[in-house]
């Protein structure tokens, strides 16, 4: 008996077919928030660059943080604009810090949102740059390595003290996932997962964030630190080093240019896979969608399904609330 050709059009005919055969799905349980808090009261700065994402002191931030929850979004990531900056970024790790005080205020309030923090200098250094800078001659300068790690521990320390249930280094230093482990083990925080900034690129697509954060380099630039845009299979021998240094999720920042990364670490590894859809992704479909160039609501749809298509467990994106409220 000859069986006709299989023509799969006659499962895209309806709705119900369509979500039948649906290879991959997207929710809001799959999102984490970030936001961005300032020192002061009652603050609410617009940033420019990034319509319908602000600046928030930590009592908006708490506001914010309670409508996230309500929306069914499971978790934020906390970046923190300190109020003085200096050469070492020494308020990233003390306790009065802005992010620490973040930390405790949503987890009285909402506790249980969870509560992700970044792990990085630039904010608080007063150069902008990632780590510790020693100049060499005039123009030229390096980053201390393993100076670095040294504050980096401070800070992942500060942050689980303050209640955060867990710590995501953007750093790029090597060795810093191993120091941070290390670091919340000796003092009792085996539990706390670690989201590594595994690969992470020196990226254009970084501009508006740079202006969220206050936080671009007042000489010089991250390339050598933050990953070659044309690389591939580094990407594999940084989350290698990441997983065996005791990472329990590995970050892809940014997303959308780098999806094949995303692809590369899901077929290489079993731990859960994040994809940072970082802001100037965010930027161009809010730009494109203003001027009536895109149907925002669906772009923003198609553009995270394309993360988890790729591999992507988490998707960390500016447009959470946005796609936790539409209707598809």
């Amino acid at each position: 008996m000859m069986f006709p050709e299989y023509r799969p059009r006659r499962l895209r005919q309806t709705d119900r077919f369509r979500s039948l055969v649906r290879e991959n799905c997207i929710s809001k349980e799959h999102l984490i928030y970030p936001l961005f808090v300032v020192p002061g009261k009652k603050v609410k700065e617009p940033i420019d660059s990034m319509p319908g994402v602000f600046q928030m002191s930590v009592d908006n931030i708490v506001e914010e943080a309670k409508e996230v929850f309500d929306l069914g979004i499971p978790a934020v990531l906390l970046f923190g604009i300190p109020e003085k900056k200096d050469e070492t970024g020494s308020h990233a790790w003390i306790r009065s810090g802005i992010v620490q005080k973040a930390i405790q205020a949503v987890k009285r309030s909402v506790p249980d949102l969870l509560v992700v923090t970044d792990v990085c200098l630039c904010e608080y250094t007063s150069h902008g740059h990632c780590g510790i800078v020693v100049k060499e001659k005039k123009d030229v300068f390096r980053i201390d390595n393993d100076a670095t790690l040294e504050l980096l521990q401070k800070v992942a320390l500060s942050h689980v003290r303050a209640g955060a249930d867990m710590v995501a280094p953007s750093d790029m230093m090597d060795g810093r996932v191993g120091a941070i482990r290390e670091a919340l083990d000796d003092n009792g925080f085996e539990s706390v997962p670690i989201m590594s900034y595994a690969v992470k690129y020196a990226s254009s697509f970084y501009g508006p964030f740079r202006d969220a954060a206050e936080c671009a380099p007042q000489f010089g630039d991250r390339r050598s630190y933050q990953m070659d845009i044309a690389n591939s299979r580094e990407a594999l021998r940084e989350a290698t080093l990441d997983m065996e240094e005791g990472a329990d999720i590995l970050m892809v920042k940014p997303g959308m240019p780098y999806l094949d990364i995303i692809s590369l670490l899901r077929q290489e590894f079993t731990l859960p896979i994040a994809a940072y859809q970082v802001s100037g992704e965010y930027s161009m479909i809010k730009a494109a969608a203003h001027n009536g160039w895109l149907n925002e609501e669906l772009v923003i749809y198609e553009s995270l399904m394309a993360f988890r298509r790729a591999g992507a467990d988490i998707i960390i994106t500016y447009f959470a609330k946005d796609f936790a409220r539409s209707s598809l």
